[in-house]
């Protein structure tokens, strides 16, 4: 418990080793948080989340942090804007003790549970508690690279951004039988494998009709000719909301888009938007999240890229939210936005599993997001 506790603790930190302080600082865009609010907000989470209501006499590091580092928990309090996170004026290093004082605490509240003869309804909250909170801090060790990634873009053009080559040896059609099929994950008690977040839950049925979905995800050379064969200026493939993303934006291809990307390498940084487009140009659609999720049990290894799915971000039947302030989890955010399934490159290992449901706005493509396509037999 505690070694997992420290070894999540410390990847984090490692993904901002050798960062200088304007670009911890740094927030090129209002989607965008800096680095070094993200490792104080997964600080500030352990600290209000668990510390505050479990450890007899504990002392808040600096109670302004309340409001700096709360992400959108209305319940718990006030906080600053997104928009604004780039404006705190808090130095990375005073964040840096942050850590340590939260961790120190920590680590004395689960030595005090590891020590226990009993197992009480504290301890196991605790723990429970404990799991949300570091699959949460794993969130943000993706955000971190996502968000790291727009700051060094922003100060240098020329930046690095390929995606690595997929792995086409596996190229063609899963075919996806007629029937009832089983979809979303209940959580095991205080377990690593079975954890999940409540809107994976519960475990129900979905009747699904024969189809198919590609192994293999659109590439740049694929992605390319949809571009240049005038894509970007035919409103006939787009949505309206999303011709009118393209008008009012001038978008006239993905972000990060650049002439030396590798032309097999998967086509990154694409909003849902331009993912729906480029599947009617080709003649096929976006898979379902419950036809990607039959995808990623077949293959039982997340992707390179997080796909975005037809399907929009809503309960589950049966959906419960976590308790208390998690409450505001995942639920408030199901409106106007849309399922990714598969993971990424930037998702950290054993953090992901086939249930999995990300989301986004579809506009929305400095995530690791790509494209994979499905049709139907008819097609």
């Amino acid at each position: 418990m505690i070694r997992k506790y420290l070894k999540v603790r410390e990847d984090t930190e490692q993904i901002c080793i050798g960062l200088s302080e304007q670009e911890l600082s740094n927030q090129p865009r209002t989607e965008v948080s800096p680095a070094k609010w993200h490792l104080g907000h997964t600080t500030w989470f352990f600290e209000k989340i668990i510390l505050e209501k479990h450890s007899e006499n504990y002392q808040c590091f600096k109670n302004d942090y309340d409001f700096v580092f709360n992400s959108y928990y209305k319940q718990i309090g006030k906080h600053v804007n997104q928009s604004d996170r780039g404006e705190i004026d808090i130095e990375s290093s005073d964040i840096l003790d942050y850590r340590k004082y939260v961790d120190e605490m920590m680590i004395a509240l689960l030595d005090s549970i590891q020590d226990s003869s009993q197992d009480s309804s504290q301890d196991r909250e605790i723990k429970s508690l404990l799991q949300i909170g570091l699959n949460h801090e794993q969130q943000h060790q993706e955000l971190l690279h996502m968000d790291i990634k727009s700051v060094f873009f922003s100060l240098n053009k020329n930046y690095p951004l390929a995606i690595k080559q997929q792995d086409n040896s596996n190229e063609g059609w899963l075919s996806i039988p007629e029937g009832l099929n089983e979809c979303g994950l209940n959580e095991g008690e205080n377990s690593d494998e079975d954890f999940c977040f409540d809107n994976e839950q519960p475990l129900h049925k979905h009747y699904q009709y024969s189809t198919k979905i590609s192994h293999s995800l659109v590439t740049n050379a694929q992605y390319s000719e949809f571009i240049t064969s005038g894509g970007y200026s035919n409103p006939k493939y787009w949505l309206s909301k999303g011709w009118d993303w393209v008008e009012h934006n001038t978008i006239t291809h993905p972000l990060y888009w650049n002439d030396s990307l590798a032309s097999e390498s998967p086509v990154a940084h694409i909003s849902y938007f331009e993912a729906d487009a480029y599947a009617n140009w080709i003649g096929c659609r976006l898979p379902t999240e419950f036809e990607h999720e039959y995808f990623d049990q077949f293959t039982k290894t997340p992707s390179v890229l997080w796909s975005w799915t037809s399907s929009q971000y809503s309960p589950y039947p049966g959906f419960q939210k976590f308790n208390g302030a998690l409450s505001e989890y995942s639920g408030k955010f199901m409106c106007n936005q849309f399922v990714l399934r598969g993971g990424c490159i930037a998702t950290p290992q054993g953090h992901w599993r086939p249930s999995y449901r990300n989301f986004y706005e579809p506009h929305q493509r400095w995530l690791y997001s790509g494209i994979r396509l499905a049709k139907d037999d008819n097609q």
